[in-house]
């Protein structure tokens, strides 16, 4: 398991004249491949569990990142999936959003999943607007390939522009990239994106594979009482026949 980055925030309790962002506009209709990526296979809850650290972890969508207050309509985006380590979950509540001036730094990851009303701004504005804000960074993925013009990409913040990532094509036609920040492999398989872990080559630990473990866990615990009670009982009658 990964573990998120340590930090020594300390958590901003909620006052009610703090500033707060405005909710996101109503998704368009074709934005639904988000969900179908992103939210319906669980990948956003299997991550926070994965990287762990909750209190100082983010890992979450569907609100404003701003630089700082005054700057939202200059400069403002909502990505499909946003991931910060070092920061504090309470103030990115209470401000109903992600303002980087009041956290301290830029949210280390971004993802937008491709659609076709966002595709071209995917590989274009936001892309240009996540490198200002300073986002280290910042992944597509894209089912078909037709909306970005490629399946599966990712860029990383060098001297403070984007710099390409490696992808690689594997033996089954699946394609590849490692995310440093998260210490992950990202991946288009067959259509449909996977995170896999670096140490173990396997994706993810899902709430499936949690609770198969802890249920046989319980078994095997189970079954050494049982077999400690069978080894008592033996030593009992053992005590009887000598007295």
């Amino acid at each position: 398991m990964t573990t998120a980055k340590p930090n020594t925030i300390s958590k901003t309790p909620q006052t009610p004249d703090r500033f707060r962002l405005p909710d996101i506009p109503e998704r368009e209709p074709d934005e639904v491949t988000q969900y179908d990526q992103l939210f319906d296979p669980g990948h956003a809850h299997h991550l926070i569990q994965h990287l762990g650290n909750l209190d100082t972890t983010l890992v979450t969508a569907d609100r404003w990142i701003i630089v700082e207050p005054g700057t939202f309509r200059d400069l403002a985006r909502y990505p499909d999936l946003m991931i910060a380590f070092g920061v504090d979950p309470e103030l990115y509540r209470d401000t109903n959003g992600y303002i980087i001036s009041e956290q301290g730094k830029p949210p280390d990851f971004v993802l937008e999943v491709a659609s076709p009303s966002t595709g071209g701004t995917d590989t274009g504005a936001k892309r240009d607007d996540y490198e200002r804000m300073g986002i280290l960074e910042y992944w597509r993925f894209d089912q078909t390939g037709q909306h970005h013009g490629t399946r599966l990409a990712g860029d990383r913040l060098v001297g403070g522009a984007y710099r390409p990532m490696r992808i690689d094509e594997l033996d089954d036609g699946s394609l590849q990239g490692y995310s440093p920040i998260l210490n992950l492999h990202l991946r288009w398989e067959d259509g449909v994106l996977a995170f896999y872990d670096s140490a173990t080559g396997r994706p993810i630990l899902t709430y499936a594979d949690q609770l198969a473990r802890a249920n046989a866990a319980e078994a095997r615990a189970n079954t050494a009482e049982a077999r400690v009670r069978e080894l008592e009982d033996q030593l009992r009658r053992l005590r009887d026949i000598q007295a």
